[in-house]
């Protein structure tokens, strides 16, 4: 039986509507991950969360221990991975509130642990990552946004940058030049990981602003707030949705 896990980010500290049934602290081969994996139930199935800024501490993304993270939810038996993430728009179609499921990424990252890959086992682990998100599992989130009427975006291209910091505005022209649609801070190596580990991973992206000099105004933690608090119930309509559906039984 499939197990599922939700990563929160910015704005989900907790999963409304988990009822916890206990908390898991796992001891990993890289360290501690960024708090107690929470499990419980909804829509009637098991589901594991991690928030990976943890809490009440706000651990900034270039020190997320990604690999404990990942890691300990391997060792829960989790399967699949749906991943929430606070975007910037960069292309004028991600405006903010709009709700992406994006199918590629770019990864602008740097010094982060990145692999679990020690070089100890004598073979190098090149993982194919010409799709960095799982096709099944984005078929079937995709599917139920469908079935539920949730408007979004199907397809977008995630541009990762280090942080904490945001971007410049000329970093913005260039990752609109490369491609990117929206830009977040901890999609990698999160994604990458979970491939590594033999997990099922996408991303729901909620775009709370527009990236670096595309706004009329400067941007506003109160309007990210706002947006993160209004989008973060549709992402839990659709969370709901998938859970019925793909994981019930």
């Amino acid at each position: 039986m499939k197990r599922l896990a939700i990563i929160g980010g910015t704005g989900i500290d907790e999963l409304e509507g988990l009822e916890i049934v206990g908390e898991h602290q796992v001891r990993t081969p890289y360290g501690e991950p960024s708090r107690a994996v929470q499990e419980g139930a909804m829509a009637d199935c098991q589901v594991f969360f991690l928030q990976r800024h943890g809490s009440p501490n706000a651990i900034p993304p270039h020190l997320i221990n990604y690999r404990a993270n990942l890691w300990a939810l391997q060792s829960l038996g989790v399967n699949d991975i749906v991943a929430i993430n606070a975007v910037g728009g960069v292309t004028p179609a991600m405006a903010p509130g709009r709700l992406v499921i994006p199918d590629q990424l770019i990864d602008y990252t740097w010094g982060r642990e990145h692999t679990i890959d020690d070089g100890r086992s004598g073979q190098v682990q090149h993982i194919d990552f010409t799709e960095p998100y799982d096709r099944d599992l984005r078929r079937a989130l995709l599917g139920e946004a469908d079935r539920a009427g949730i408007a979004h975006a199907s397809s977008a291209v995630h541009g990762v940058t280090q942080g904490p910091r945001l971007e410049t505005a000329a970093e913005i022209r260039r990752m609109a030049q490369d491609g990117c649609d929206i830009v977040g801070m901890t999609g990698m190596p999160e994604a990458a990981l979970a491939r590594e580990l033999g997990m099922a991973y996408v991303s729901v992206c909620m775009v709370v602003n527009p990236a670096a000099g595309l706004g009329d105004l400067p941007i506003a933690l109160e309007m990210m707030q706002e947006i993160l608090q209004r989008e973060a119930s549709v992402v839990r309509q659709l969370l709901t949705c998938l859970l019925a559906a793909r994981y019930s039984g």
